[in-house]
């Protein structure tokens, strides 16, 4: 298990964090829309404003966050295992947030677009371009057809310029987009994206749904960090041994140059959900489990953190870039390696050490089950934002409410504010 963290203040962050009082804003639930109702009332939001956050450049009570692809439920179809998509037409997109006086307050909302400024959607790409075996269905279970331009959207990082960086989970891509939102550069380890740069081969190899969750940029805006959720299908899900391995990748702007770390997580099938740069070589990282906090048994959550890494001690396990496998040692992939055997080849992970466990540091247990979103203020408090999944889950074939055990109220993105004593 990772230390508990005390943090030197020449880092900007405040130790043994607390929710601030309610009269202080502790916690502010961020607007939403119905989109559509369910023939069973199941409302759809607009919502789904948690899958990432990040400071506005310019403007110290304001934050952009990011939806994902859109509301989807499991389903297994006779053109194979993919998803349902209540509303395909939902466009990926990227909200401006005002936080003041307690309350949040969306201010604009950009919609992303292709490079000829057509609207994209949430669905899955074609194959060879990003595709990872999902089928996309209608809700009259239809086949629908694949968005070359689609995105499962994840990661997000907003410059002084005005443009984003947004990175995903289907192929895994990291887009660039303009202050309107139209697609600048696409880039991915198959190099059918715009401008035609590579992300590592070895990144095609994640699972479905546990793409690059997060994104970060160094505060000189030169350099991308991009965290993978999960432990990659390297060679395969079967072969896999160690899933509890999971990596970052930095890719260097002007010269497309990378790097990968490893990062270890303190169990297996963990998901990292977020990162935010501190400084060069220090980050934040989410790290979290799927469970809910009230739920029992395996539905139960166990793990809501928030770490500090370092990368400077780390090893860059890059190997050939255009390997489909990475670096392997002899004929195994790090994935198939215990961290034992790692060490023995001389890797090092980042190191890491506890900032907050939201399970424990405030006043009752997090109650949701997505910890996605995480904004380090002007003011050097924390902030951290939910998925809520558009307010809906799968049960089954079917779309239903999503639910909170701990409070049995509606899932709603939320923020709460962190603060130090």
């Amino acid at each position: 298990m990772s230390p508990r963290l005390i943090l030197p203040l020449s880092l900007l962050l405040l130790t043994s964090p607390q929710i601030l009082a309610k009269d202080e804003a502790s916690s502010a639930a961020l607007p939403y829309q119905v989109l559509t109702s369910m023939e069973n009332g199941t409302e759809i939001r607009n919502g789904g404003y948690g899958s990432a956050m990040t400071a506005h450049p310019h403007l110290a009570d304001h934050f952009y966050a990011l939806t994902d692809r859109g509301p989807n439920a499991k389903y297994q179809g006779p053109e194979g295992k993919g998803k349902i998509f209540p509303t395909p037409e939902y466009t990926p997109r990227i909200g401006l947030f005002s936080f003041t006086n307690g309350e949040v307050n969306q201010v604009k909302e950009i919609l992303l677009k292709d490079p000829n400024g057509k609207l994209i959607s949430g669905l899955p790409n074609p194959k060879g371009m990003g595709d990872t075996g999902e089928v996309a269905y209608a809700n009259d279970k239809s086949v629908l057809e694949a968005d070359p331009f689609g995105l499962d959207s994840e990661g997000l990082v907003a410059l002084k310029d005005g443009s984003f960086w947004v990175s995903d989970e289907y192929g895994p891509h990291i887009v660039h987009y303009s202050a309107t939102g139209v697609e600048l550069e696409r880039i991915n380890p198959f190099g059918t994206g715009t401008g035609g740069r590579k992300l590592p081969a070895v990144l095609a190899n994640r699972r479905a749904n546990r793409g690059m969750e997060g994104l970060a940029i160094s505060p000189d805006e030169k350099v991308l960090f991009g965290i993978m959720q999960s432990t990659l299908y390297n060679p395969s899900k079967k072969a896999i041994n160690n899933k509890n391995l999971t990596r970052i990748v930095s890719f260097d702007i002007a010269s497309g140059k990378t790097k990968q770390y490893l990062y270890q997580q303190e169990a297996n099938n963990l998901s990292n959900s977020e990162i935010v740069a501190l400084n060069q070589q220090q980050f934040l990282v989410i790290e979290r489990d799927g469970g809910f906090a009230g739920a029992s048994g395996k539905k139960q959550a166990k793990y809501k953190r928030i770490y500090q890494i370092d990368l400077s001690q780390a090893t860059d396990v890059s190997g050939d870039v255009d390997a489909d496998l990475g670096l392997t040692f002899a004929g195994k992939t790090l994935e198939q390696m215990s961290w034992q055997e790692l060490a023995q080849q001389g890797i090092k992970p980042v190191t890491k050490a506890l900032v907050n466990d939201l399970l424990v540091d405030l006043p009752s247990p997090y109650p949701h089950d997505k910890l996605e979103g995480l904004w380090l203020r002007a003011d050097n408090q924390l902030a951290v934002l939910n998925d809520d999944d558009f307010a809906v889950a799968a049960k089954g074939e079917h779309v239903i409410q999503k639910i909170l055990p701990a409070n049995q109220t509606i899932d709603r993105n939320t923020l709460y504010l962190l603060k130090g004593r």
